[in-house]
């Protein structure tokens, strides 16, 4: 009994420690649902997947809009050929340069050249495809966003019902302390009276003991509850949190009964079907000719910076690969593949969903049931125990039986906030399944 009394005084003592080393603060489930919507790491790791395939769309405007650039470029040379031509792009050729030893054998020649490029694309019908699988990849991860959004306040849901079990099971140990220690001195008493055994007594320090870890074990599941939900709010600090308010049974209704295919995460899953569509309807017109048009403007100097001579060319340029060595073609059967995998990972998902959901309905009737059950089983034992604490004060009952009845009482009153627990967390699961 001393070293049972002396790691609950240790336990204690390290959680009092650590609990007064911490800040309790109140907050309600509005709170942490604000606080978490702005911080939650994982939401912002879904948004940025959002960017990401924004910037792959934004991307796909080269199928509309020109290619600009600009070049200013000098060189010397005494290549022939080089050195005729650059004269040339500089307009200051005369008679003497056709002399076959000049044309030969030239002088060192300066060029500076600067180069103003346009290509504008006229028809790419496949660039046409690859932009429209690019938005659907897009829209699919805002939609996934939304669908990470709605995850985490169901996990917020969860967590605060948590801390509610937590504080209703330290509550209930506290409450059964209060009534074991109470008993304890009635049975001391009566020992020293002559009227009940030693080991009666023993029997009573022993569920004072029992209760005393149990109670140790309920406050560090307030510490666990605590630290997850700093976690879902990205709280850097350590902090004990209490909720506003009780534990007890949600009101809410579920309005829909069926899984909605306007629900974020399977319209996701549509657009990425469709995206991989557009990407195979990509693959199979990389088989026609594409139409770009094309112009240059060009300043010539020997001079660094300067335009003594210019010139443009435009046109326009209709390509056609017609034979990448079978690569085209095993390109488009596996983006054919890819389409017909969406398809079916799309159907799987539906038929997963409404197995879930009818779970979470078996679920919440089951709990329903046992809610009725536990209420009735936490009446009589809290009657039970109250008649049997009488007559233990009396004298007309066994210590075995009062400690039996004290157990009996506490597992119920926990059986039953427990079940509470789980009836919310089931209807909110059919809350979030049911959600459009």
């Amino acid at each position: 009994m001393k070293k049972a009394l002396f790691l609950y005084i240790i336990s204690f003592l390290y959680w009092s420690i650590s609990l007064n080393a911490q800040e309790i603060v109140l907050i309600t489930k509005e709170k942490v649902l604000s606080l978490a919507s702005e911080n939650n790491t994982s939401l912002k790791i879904s948004e940025q997947d959002f960017y990401q395939a924004r910037g792959d769309f934004r991307q796909t405007n080269a199928v509309f809009l020109p290619q600009i650039t600009a070049s200013h470029t000098g060189l010397g040379t005494t290549n022939p050929l080089m050195a005729f031509g650059s004269k040339l792009n500089q307009q200051i050729i005369t008679q003497d340069d056709f002399n076959p030893t000049l044309l030969n054998n030239p002088s060192q020649i300066e060029n500076y050249a600067t180069v103003f490029e346009v290509k504008q694309p006229i028809l790419n019908i496949d660039g046409f495809h690859q932009r429209k699988a690019a938005k659907s990849k897009m829209e699919a991860m805002s939609l996934k966003t939304k669908r990470t959004s709605d995850y985490l306040f169901f996990e917020v849901e969860k967590a605060y019902m948590q801390l509610q079990l937590a504080y209703k099971g330290v509550d209930v140990m506290e409450d059964a302390l209060t009534a074991a220690l109470a008993n304890k001195k009635i049975a001391e008493n009566s020992f020293k009276q002559g009227y009940l055994q030693r080991a009666d007594v023993l029997n009573v320090e022993v569920r004072v003991s029992e209760i005393r870890n149990q109670l140790q074990t309920a406050k560090s599941n307030i510490l666990n509850a605590s630290n997850y939900l700093s976690f879902l709010m990205n709280e850097n600090q350590v902090l004990v949190y209490r909720p506003a308010d009780n534990l007890q049974l949600s009101k809410f209704q579920v309005k829909n009964e069926l899984i909605s295919e306007n629900r974020s995460d399977i319209k996701a899953m549509q657009l990425a079907s469709a995206a991989y569509e557009s990407m195979h309807k990509a693959d199979n017109m990389a088989f026609l000719p594409s139409l770009n048009a094309f112009g240059s403007y060009e300043l010539h100097d020997d001079k660094i910076f300067q335009g003594g001579a210019s010139g443009y060319t435009f046109g326009a340029q209709l390509s056609w690969d017609i034979f990448q060595g079978s690569k085209r073609f095993g390109k488009a059967q596996k983006s054919k593949a890819e389409f017909e995998k969406s398809k079916l990972e799309y159907e799987q998902y539906i038929s997963q969903s409404n197995l879930e959901l009818n779970k979470a309905k078996r679920s919440l009737m089951d709990l329903q049931n046992k809610l009725s059950l536990t209420s009735l089983a936490l009446e009589q034992s809290e009657e039970s125990l109250r008649i049997r604490t009488n007559r233990f004060k009396e004298g007309l009952e066994k210590t075995s039986d009062l400690l039996q009845s004290e157990t009996q009482y506490s597992q119920k009153q926990l059986e039953h906030y427990q079940t509470i627990f789980e009836y919310n967390y089931a209807l909110a699961y059919l809350q979030f399944l049911t959600k459009d």
